[in-house]
């Protein structure tokens, strides 16, 4: 690991969680002050989170970070919400938007930071992602995510296709590729959560119906059977089955075959989240710039859009110190500003555009990052994904899926099942209306 001597930057390595005493520590370094950063131990966040406080450090002389690393998963949240509930979190943290955060009672356990002046600057689904009650609560940390399809470009070119808006235009793309000897829908079922993604990535066309179905959904007053806009997506599992567009091997195939099929253009689409196309440029690092990206296409060409995950935010606990919040807010406001986005991307190339107006992505990023970038920047063509707007999410989601996609049940009795299920874990939530 590369030391600096603008920064120190402690990494407590065991991935069981620091202790409780490094989670608490808040020191003073000589006439300095030091902050403690917690993020988790995912290999891109820890250099996300080492390359801001480094920058910063440089930045602004007689202030610390140092970064602390917690594990990811339920053991992460658990350590969470233990130090907020027992005020012995770090002076800041990084923690998930969405409703995730909302789960950790952010009146009782954040400091709002809607009244800084970088807060107006913020993209509009981040905003919607880390705000409670009227209140925003965090810096974006990290990059946007989509559920889209990736699709081969250069297959697109040889055939003369164009990027569908619609399903039925997706439809005729489908048919023409078939014809062509090339596996119009790669499916990669050996690894059950990639088969969500025309459910979940369908959700901007949802929400395009009707903009108030999350909040209905919440209170269990619309079910995914009885609405047309989101049955679709099991609909739209089952007619590619149904149809004979997925690759032979979907049933087995598993994230590394999909990757290959796309990129050896064997297989043309492939409906995921975009977050693998790291995992492609690894791999194939000569062909990924042959594979774009499109939002799954819906019913209505002049509402079609992408569905995006916000990044993770950056959040100010309300047990940091008086004499340590100047400092803090110091460090949010550098993470929200292009000079924080230039850290970043530094540390870690971009996996997806930034949620802060000002901040530009490097020419090198992959084309489907690109291709994200153009949704995002375009009013009304993004919206968040349903996870974050919404704590409803049944576990059997994708074992439905994989059973709709394979022909075993048909989209109707998927989409009623997915309703038995979510109420279940509506319950367990003790959600009002279930």
């Amino acid at each position: 690991m590369r030391r600096f001597l603008t920064a120190s930057v402690v990494l407590c390595l065991a991935l069981t969680g620091c202790s409780a005493g490094s989670l608490g520590s808040s020191e003073d370094d000589g006439d300095g002050v030091t902050l403690t950063f917690l993020v988790d131990n995912s290999d891109t966040n820890r250099k996300l989170g080492e390359g801001l406080a480094t920058a910063f450090a440089a930045a602004n002389p007689g202030i610390t970070v140092k970064v602390e690393i917690r594990p990811q998963g339920t053991e992460g949240d658990n350590l969470i919400k233990t130090r907020l509930a027992t005020g012995d979190m770090t002076d800041v943290f990084q923690y998930n938007s969405g409703s995730l955060m909302q789960a950790l009672a952010p009146a009782k356990n954040l400091v709002a930071v809607g009244d800084q002046p970088w807060a107006a600057q913020l993209d509009q689904n981040f905003t919607t992602s880390v705000t409670a009650d009227g209140k925003v609560y965090a810096a974006p940390f990290g990059n946007y995510n989509a559920g889209a399809i990736l699709y081969n470009r250069a297959v697109y070119a040889r055939l003369g296709l164009t990027v569908p808006v619609t399903w039925a235009e997706f439809e005729a793309n489908n048919a023409a590729l078939k014809a062509a000897g090339i596996a119009p829908v790669v499916q990669s079922y050996g690894e059950t959560w990639t088969s969500q993604l025309f459910i979940l990535g369908d959700f901007h066309n949802v929400s395009a119906a009707d903009p108030r179905f999350a909040e209905k959904y919440t209170a269990n007053q619309v079910k995914y059977a009885s609405t047309p806009a989101a049955v679709a997506g099991f609909q739209h599992l089952q007619r590619v089955h149904d149809a004979g567009w997925t690759n032979e091997d979907f049933a087995s195939a598993k994230l590394d075959d999909a990757i290959a099929l796309l990129a050896e253009g064997k297989g043309a689409h492939y409906p995921i989240l975009s977050g693998i196309i790291s995992q492609l440029a690894g791999t194939f690092p000569d062909k990924v710039d042959d594979i774009g990206l499109f939002a799954v296409p819906g019913t209505d060409a002049a509402k079609n859009g992408l569905t995006v995950w916000a990044p993770a935010g950056v959040y100010l606990p309300a047990s940091t110190t008086d004499a340590k919040r100047e400092a803090a807010l110091k460090f949010l406001a550098f993470v929200a500003s292009p000079a924080g986005c230039d850290a970043q991307t530094a540390a870690a190339a971009p996996q997806g555009p930034f949620a802060l107006t000002g901040c530009t992505l490097p020419d090198s990023v992959p084309q489907a990052v690109k291709d994200m970038q153009t949704y995002l920047s375009t009013p009304g063509r993004s919206s968040l994904a349903l996870e974050f707007l919404s704590p409803v999410k049944g576990p059997a989601l994708e074992q439905i899926c994989v059973e709709v996609g394979s022909g075993i049940r048909d989209a109707k009795s998927g989409a009623e099942l997915y309703d038995e299920d979510v109420k279940k874990q509506a319950q367990q939530l003790g959600l009002t209306g279930w």
